[in-house]
């Protein structure tokens, strides 16, 4: 089913999933497309982000921000069009950055809405190296990694969104940069594409002694997304006055219990005293919101200098959003995943 101007297809919460998401957690549900009242406009999504965050979203349990309700449309980012306007500032056939979630048409007041011109070169990069996962990135490597030339950085996820982004300008700040991912073609590239100078399988059986051979120096900063036996791999290697950015923990996010094994609770603050260690979780825009201009310009200075490269696996189709979010939480996908909701440029 195609999108078309006269029906809204919308992705609702149904359930909220027991561990791994199903295709039964949401379901397609059609209305007619909204009408804009005096001071909205009506945005028609081109393209839709899938982020892991969106798990927690699906879950009532404590978190930064509120759970999506059951029978509410799936939060999530997107780059949309608008429409029909009737607010001061924006015109039918801009492009912007909004949050219309998983579904062809939103209005929208302009709260929160970002333009992106009459004709933005790659309008889909707002949803990657360019918006929230580029700026996650380059914020939480500079402003809490903080790393200096001739330094050694571990990154998970190397070849994700955000991964691949913060090893990336570690190269380009002078560290050694030793990227971590799935499989053999995912190191590869982060080797021959993106610039690194090791990278990692996670799944081989001696993961835990490559990455000692790899940092005979120990590691500087960890830039840490997944969590898991990545993390427990990593932890003895930490230096003295090591920083660990914290920007997700994807492996732990479909758990219904904690991991079995021995309580490692204890060694850990233990290596965080003795080592001095600095750990810091952060949620990028309430935490560095107003950094985003200086991201913003920092990045299309590199972007344009060619020294950051990008990957995108743009699935088209609204209806295929659900199986490729669960793909992403399994490691399935190769670079941003982003959904082509329109019928873009």
């Amino acid at each position: 089913m195609k999108q078309t101007n006269k029906t809204n297809r919308r992705l609702v919460l149904s359930e909220r999933p027991k561990g791994v998401p199903t295709e039964s957690t949401l379901t397609l549900q059609t209305e007619d497309v909204p009408s804009p009242q005096a001071g909205e406009m009506l945005l028609r999504t081109e393209f839709l982000s899938l982020d892991p965050y969106m798990r927690g979203r699906m879950s009532d349990a404590p978190s930064y921000a509120p759970p999506v309700n059951i029978g509410e449309v799936m939060v999530g980012g997107t780059v949309a069009q608008v429409e029909i306007s009737k607010l001061d500032g924006f015109k039918k056939g801009d492009w912007v950055l909004s949050a219309n979630g998983w579904q062809d048409y939103a209005l929208s007041n302009g709260e929160g809405v970002t333009s992106l011109g009459r004709d933005p070169e790659h309008p889909s990069w707002a949803l990657g190296v360019t918006g929230m996962p580029g700026f996650t990135a380059w914020a939480g490597l500079t402003k809490i990694g903080k790393p200096i030339a001739g330094e050694t950085l571990v990154v998970a996820a190397a070849t994700g969104p955000v991964g691949a982004t913060v090893g990336q300008i570690g190269k380009i700040l002078g560290c050694k940069v030793i990227g971590i991912a799935g499989g053999g073609e995912k190191c590869e590239y982060a080797v021959k594409t993106l610039g690194l100078d090791v990278c990692l399988d996670h799944r081989s059986s001696d993961f835990s002694k490559e990455l000692v051979d790899a940092t005979p120096e120990g590691i500087d900063v960890y830039f840490e997304s997944v969590g898991g036996k990545v993390f427990d791999a990593v932890l003895p290697q930490l230096n003295t006055g090591a920083r660990v950015p914290v920007c997700g923990l994807v492996s732990q996010y479909n758990a219904t219990s904690l991991p079995e094994g021995p309580d490692r609770l204890g060694y850990l603050m233990g290596q965080i005293l003795r080592k001095r260690i600095t750990m810091r979780g952060f949620i990028i825009f309430e935490d560095f919101g107003s950094l985003y201009p200086e991201f913003a310009e920092e990045m299309s200075r590199w972007l344009k200098a060619g020294k950051i490269h990008y990957r995108e696996e743009i699935i088209d189709g609204l209806e295929q959003a659900p199986a490729a979010f669960i793909g992403m939480l399994n490691g399935k996908n190769f670079g941003k995943c982003v959904i082509r909701v329109g019928p873009s440029k």
